[in-house]
């Protein structure tokens, strides 16, 4: 049954039934090989009590197997009887992207530049329609879980948007440190609109991303820390049974707060060449300071071009491929906060 009632996306369960239901949202394509076509696109929904409700995603781009694989987890083993509310899960949400290892779709749409999408665009546009009126729209947390991809590494993290409502940025707060991460970073949209997190934050649910690793390397400590955090923010807004843990009861320091709110946080390549990189992330670095240089292999002769930080601040991401064209992200330095600096 579907839950937009003009949209072409069919959602093969019923989201309003109690208990455990495992389906399918289903995207009408046609291929080189099928006229007649659709896309398949896995959803769980796990209804266990009057809580609330909580949307869960991953693979909203597809060399970004950390929070595909926590969803997947949580999917698999949560139980009626662990959710307090209704959890609904969408593990992959660009799955032929995910089968290639790639950020983007085959047709080349990037899913997170298509909120909130249209019944009458393309396949991702009808998606984030979808997923927009039909899943966000229910829920009063949503969860999407993002990593640096092949494309940049930065530490696994939880993150926001600075929201103008003071409640909803109270909760988002509250959410991203309930993830438990050694950091955290507030940030601002530099490539472009039409996020999914962006979408959610303009309905007025409680948002909380990650950027969990990246770099095309998946550790174990990631898993770890994409699969207990997940399910600890899912108890702090009570949509998952138990009680939540901060930090402090596990015996951790106080993390690290990053804000790139400001142009100057972004460093980009002036020319294309090989990015040498001189820091790491979670470095503390100030003005001045040489980030990594970009060299010209056609012209041995030629000196690199020197990126230098334009701010003091901590190293968040930098990019985990040399190669890399004009105009590419090289590294970000975020300004150290605290928690009061966001509320």
């Amino acid at each position: 049954m579907a839950a937009v009632s003009d949209s072409p996306v069919q959602c093969t369960i019923d989201l309003d039934a109690p208990g455990k239901q495992v389906g399918h949202l289903e995207i009408p394509r046609s291929t080189n090989t099928s006229g007649w076509s659709h896309q398949f696109i896995p959803i769980v929904s796990i209804r266990g009590g009057d809580g609330p409700t909580g949307f869960v995603l991953g693979g909203v781009h597809g060399d970004e197997p950390e929070g595909q694989v926590a969803a997947l987890n949580l999917a698999r083993r949560t139980t009626p009887g662990d959710v307090a509310g209704h959890l609904i899960v969408v593990p992959c949400a660009s799955p032929d992207a995910s089968k290639a290892y790639t950020r983007l779709w085959p047709s080349g749409a990037n899913l997170n530049r298509s909120f909130p999408g249209s019944p009458d665009g393309p396949p991702d546009a009808q998606l984030a329609d979808f997923l927009s009126r039909g899943l966000i729209a229910r829920s009063d947390l949503v969860v999407d879980m993002h990593s640096g991809g092949r494309g940049s590494i930065c530490p696994p993290w939880s993150e926001m948007h600075m929201v103008d409502d003071p409640e909803q940025r109270r909760q988002m707060v509250e959410g991203m440190l309930a993830w438990n991460t050694d950091f955290h970073f507030v940030y601002v949209d530099v490539a472009g609109s039409g996020l999914l997190v962006g979408e959610a934050e303009r309905q007025g649910k409680v948002v909380v991303s990650t950027e969990l690793g990246g770099g095309g390397q998946v550790t174990a400590a990631t898993h770890r820390v994409a699969r207990e955090g997940l399910a600890n923010v899912l108890r702090w807004f009570g949509v998952l049974a138990g009680e939540a843990v901060s930090r402090d009861q596990l015996g951790l320091g106080a993390p690290t707060i990053a804000r790139a709110t400001e142009d100057d946080c972004f460093h980009f390549a002036p020319e294309s060449g090989l990015w040498e990189t001189f820091v790491d992330v979670t470095e503390r670095v100030e003005a001045g300071q040489p980030l990594g240089q970009i060299h010209f292999i056609e012209r041995p002769d030629r000196e690199p071009t020197v990126i230098h930080a334009r701010m003091d601040g901590v190293v968040c991401s930098i990019r985990a491929i040399a190669t890399s064209e004009q105009g590419d992200k090289l590294a970000v330095v975020g300004r150290v906060v605290g928690v009061d600096d966001l509320l």
